[in-house]
């Protein structure tokens, strides 16, 4: 005897059919339908063993069970039972209506699912029963034969009815209910146009009379705004600069490799506010009101290179700005009511205090505008970068579909088969883990790289010291007894040396990588880019310090902080050049090599991880001298463009997609990551300590004759307040609140509070998405649960 089984979560209201959106109906609807087609399986059931006890007697049995539509269900019973042994013809007939099922094999179901409870009602209460029904009336099997075969007027009868229960429903609910309906997109928008009554994204009229000329014209006015405004965001698009060389990166090489010139625009566009701040407060007023003394030296063609000879009284140093004061009522009268009432009259422009806001407030902004972009991007790449680990995510969403060439086609393949053999062997690798003796081989490895590459930064550092130290005692020499030959060449040996060690040092420590053989090639890279940021970071440490020290600020230089401008400015050129011959010798030379020695199209990867610490280590270099050198922003701006166009070149000719595996999102929050924290943080704490504790030359720059830089804040505030009473409240609030350093630690504060809410956020946020995975693997569970229940109900 066959068993049905009724699942009842309720008492259905009849009165009012459940709204799609509410919460309880959309978790329970896999229940919900479970329960549908099993009380649609049971009154069928019922019907057909009625009617085979009625119509027993034999000729239309047997012309049933003759009958093709017979065939065709035993023989998908005979499959369904192959397929779940054990189960039995109730279950199966439950699993074979389910929506999965369902899905292109009978449209009917569903929309009589998602048709109006009342529909079913109505059809319940007005059918008699079979009892009362006579046998004239009674269809023969040969007939519902042929009603199971075709079934399209009953279908179009139900779509009817589901067309206008969705024409009484709201715009919003027809909308969630199309989309919640487990049918084809076709489909779903057919129900649409038709419940709607529009078939476009501009509603038109139902009726089908012509429209009048005001209609016509207001239709074609709305069209037309409308594409010219489509048409201006687009041109508005294209006007970025290099949008399509940027097109042409990502087809070819992918978001790896657009990531960093992505990253190089950006630092465009912070030296360009960086450089137009200066240029519209300091350079340009500077350039009105030149000095009175003029630039007596010759051009000699070695200046662009060294900064020193006919630069050192240009404006593009520190020294040649002076501490004017335009407007000022007070420099002709001594009287003080004289100079008190003509203030009312012109605003003075105080040079020195200019200066500093200049340098201050361009640093301020450029400090907000890192966290925010650190803060954003971070949000960006772990919010969801936390799933890439998985091996669906891998399968399904790891391919670059910005990619269009060949080669780097095959290339992503096979970085996307490495990604899954790494993937594998790493659950491999923890459920199989080695031994101790493997274990303390591989730790020791570990610890002898690390050794060797800590020793030789330590090295290098020793080496940039001493000789640092020489230059300066030979330079100090030859402007003791006035020897002007040889200086410029020799003031190019000290950046010649860091440049060099900057170029070499990265190749020695991928033969450290390739000797400690990493499990994981990202792990890898991050140990690349700590190994580098480490060398760079800690000499340019140490040149702070020698700059800063006692030898160099006390010494017989007239100006030092041109001194310092001009080694900055140096580094800078030199870090170009050596860039250049980087990529003519490690890119151009060394794809000849690889062709004419393997035989094939194989080229040198392009190293993402060296070439941004470069991008990043040139940043830090203008960011240390923009206070003595104004106009070094325009210098890195001249530089990265030119190094666009260089590196561009480069990539399409000489070098291919890397194999390591890359995300965009992951690089460019550890790009602004590495951009504001080693970089503008250390070039920040430069510049403070350089403006409050630093004394500065007597003889030249706008801050000479006073003990600090920031003393001519306070020299400012104090004429303010002679000149005009009234500004009191401004006095007081600088004597309590700026010179306060409460107020720089309630700041910082602030900031670090800002970016702890944000990192708090993006872990509640992952927090959030690990909790969904494990909801929707839950309910992926919930389907297995039921069948097991229902067997075990059937068992019995």
């Amino acid at each position: 005897m066959a068993h049905t089984l009724t699942f009842n979560f309720g008492p259905e209201n009849v009165s009012q059919a459940p709204s799609p959106y509410d919460e309880g109906a959309v978790h329970d609807s896999f229940h919900q339908l479970i329960q549908e087609q099993s009380w649609l399986a049971e009154q069928e059931l019922v019907e057909m063993q009625e009617m085979t006890n009625v119509t027993s007697r034999g000729r239309e049995n047997l012309a049933y069970i003759a009958s093709p539509a017979r065939q065709t269900e035993a023989r998908e019973a005979s499959e369904q039972t192959e397929e779940h042994p054990g189960f039995s013809s109730t279950t199966l007939r439950i699993l074979a209506s389910m929506p999965s099922r369902t899905i292109g094999r009978s449209r009917g179901a569903i929309l009589s699912q998602y048709y109006n409870r009342t529909a079913r009602l109505r059809r319940r209460s007005t059918r008699p029963p079979l009892q009362e029904v006579s046998h004239s009336a009674r269809p023969s099997l040969r007939q519902l034969g042929v009603d199971l075969d075709s079934s399209h007027e009953e279908e179009d009868t139900k779509r009817s009815l589901l067309i206008k229960e969705l024409q009484s429903l709201p715009a919003s609910q027809r909308v969630h209910m199309l989309q919640a309906m487990p049918l084809s997109l076709a489909e779903k928008r057919s129900l649409r146009q038709e419940s709607s009554g529009h078939s476009g994204t501009l509603r038109k009229p139902r009726t089908t009379a012509p429209l009048s000329h005001c209609s016509r014209l207001k239709y074609y006015i709305i069209i037309g705004f409308r594409n010219l405004w489509y048409s201006w965001l687009s041109f508005l698009h294209t006007l970025q600069p290099w949008h399509y060389s940027l097109k042409q990166i990502s087809g070819r090489f992918g978001s790896s490799i657009l990531s960093y010139f992505l990253f190089l625009k950006t630092l465009i566009m912070f030296n360009l506010f960086l450089f137009l701040i200066l240029l519209v407060f300091v350079v340009a007023m500077q350039a009105a009101y030149p000095p009175a003394m003029p630039n007596n030296k010759t051009f000699t063609g070695l200046e662009p290179f060294t900064g020193a000879g006919y630069f050192s009284h240009t404006l593009m140093f520190y020294g040649y700005y002076s501490n004017f004061t335009l407007n000022d009522p007070c420099a002709s009268s001594s009287d003080i009511t004289h100079c008190q009432q003509s203030q009312d009259v012109r605003l003075p422009y105080n040079m020195p205090l200019a200066y500093i806001f200049a340098v201050g407030v361009s640093f301020i902004v450029t400090c907000i505008l890192l966290v925010y972009s650190m803060s954003h991007s971070f949000g960006e790449s772990y919010r969801v970068g936390s799933a890439y680990e998985d091996l669906a995510v891998k399968v399904f969403c790891a391919w670059d579909y910005k990619v269009i060439q060949a080669r780097s086609v095959r290339v992503q393949s096979e970085n996307i088969c490495t990604q899954l053999k790494e993937c594998l062997a790493e659950r491999q690798s923890r459920s199989h883990p080695l031994n101790p003796c493997k274990r303390l081989q591989k730790l020791v490895v570990l610890l002898l790289a690390w050794t060797i590459s800590l020793s030789t930064v330590l090295g290098c550092v020793i080496a940039v010291y001493y000789f640092s130290e020489y230059i300066h005692q030979v330079h100090h020499a030859r402007l003791t007894r006035n020897v002007q030959t040889g200086n410029e060449a020799l003031l190019l040996a000290l950046p010649l040396l860091v440049s060099l060690i900057n170029l070499l040092m990265p190749y020695m420590y991928n033969l450290l990588a390739a000797w400690e053989k990493q499990e994981s090639p990202v792990l890898e890279v991050y140990v690349a880019i700590c190994r580098n940021l480490i060398l760079k970071m800690v000499i340019l440490g140490l040149l702070c310090y020698h700059w800063l020290s006692r030898k160099v600020t006390s010494s017989k230089i007239k100006c030092w902080e041109t001194f310092v401008g001009q080694e900055l400015y140096r580094l800078v050129v030199m870090d170009f050049i050596f860039t250049l011959l980087d990529t003519f010798f490690g890119e151009l030379i060394w794809r000849i090599i690889l062709e004419k020695k393997k035989r094939n199209n194989q080229r040198p990867e392009f190293d993402i991880a060296r070439n941004v610490l470069e991008l990043i280590y040139g940043q830090t270099l203008t960011w240390l001298g923009v206070f003595f050198a104004p106009l070094l922003p325009a210098v890195q701006i001249l530089k990265l463009v030119l190094l666009f166009y260089i590196k561009k070149t480069s990539l399409m000719r000489n070098c291919q997609s890397p194999s390591k595996p890359w995300r965009a999102s992951h690089m460019s929050t550890i790009f602004i990551t590495l951009l504001c924290f080693p970089s503008f943080l250390g070039a920040s704490i430069f510049l403070s300590y350089t403006i409050w504790s630093v004394r500065p030359s007597e003889s030249c720059g706008p801050f000479q004759s006073l003990a600090t830089v920031y003393d001519s804040g306070k020299m400012w505030v104090t004429q303010l307040e002679k000149s005009n009473p009234n500004l009191t409240w401004f006095t007081w609030i600088h004597q309590h609140v700026i010179q306060n350093t409460f107020f720089l630690f309630v700041i910082s504060g602030i900031l670090l509070s800002v970016i702890y809410l944000n990192i708090q956020v993006v872990k509640g946020q992952r927090r959030i998405i690990s909790l969904l995975k494990e909801q929707i693997s839950n309910e992926g569970e919930d389907k297995t649960f039921l069948i097991q229940k229902l067997h075990a109900v059937y068992g019995k």
